[in-house]
């Protein structure tokens, strides 16, 4: 299968746990094909294995390659095999949009779409793990749903919804109407985004929060 470099093209790749909910976008077939048709054509790469003893796991991956061949004559969508960091790298830095779908609050952080931000590929996430820091609505990025504390998948309705609102009305005439615009926002994901959410900030916050703490140090110091 070729793809469209012209085409708006969507990643999402990271380890296959059900949680991450990688089959959100194909619970309404028909829909996902009508975005496709009437505000503009859209590829979606997705890679990721799954544990070997998690069976939930490699149903997911499953489902996700079932739904790219039943959409095979209306949306190109790659399952992409044996990923690895030299995979990520380049899928990380050759999509225009990270979608990450997971179910809160259960994502310890989202490594994938920092990555994502260092290379200007902006994030559609739910609010949760580090896109509940790192999202400034249409500046560098866009929410799926409300930084509110939900359990359970009672969500997953709305959240579908809001993914089709955002990307038919916002995302997908930006990218193809409005191209540099989004390309500020490509830009701000590395502005704003890729200077904070790096290993520079995260050891200079263990050194003074684990390692080096002040106020261990002045207890110390006073015995």
């Amino acid at each position: 299968m070729l793809l469209d470099e012209s085409a708006l093209t969507i990643g999402f790749a990271r380890r296959a746990a059900t949680y991450k909910r990688a089959d959100l976008l194909f619970k309404d077939i028909n829909r996902l094909k009508y975005i496709s048709e009437s505000s503009g054509p859209i590829q979606i790469l997705y890679g990721g294995k799954a544990h070997p003893h998690d069976a939930g796991g490699k149903a997911l991956i499953q489902r996700v390659i079932q739904a790219a061949t039943g959409l095979k004559n209306d949306i190109k969508i790659l399952y992409l095999e044996n990923y690895n960091m030299a995979l990520a790298k380049l899928i990380t830095s050759g999509v225009d949009l990270w979608l990450n779908t997971p179910q809160r609050p259960q994502e310890a952080s989202g490594t994938s779409g920092m990555k994502a931000a260092l290379n200007g590929v902006p994030s559609l996430s739910v609010l949760d793990g580090w896109w509940v820091e790192g999202c400034v609505e249409d500046v560098t990025g866009w929410a799926i749903g409300y930084d509110s504390k939900i359990s359970g998948d009672d969500s997953a309705a709305g959240e579908r919804f809001l993914i089709r609102q955002t990307r038919t009305k916002i995302i997908i005439p930006m990218f193809y109407r409005a191209p540099e615009a989004y390309a500020e926002v490509m830009r701000f994901s590395i502005a704003l985004n890729a200077s904070f959410f790096n290993t520079h900030r995260m050891l200079s916050q263990y050194k003074a929060n684990a390692y080096y703490p002040k106020s261990l140090i002045k207890k110390a110091q006073e015995v």
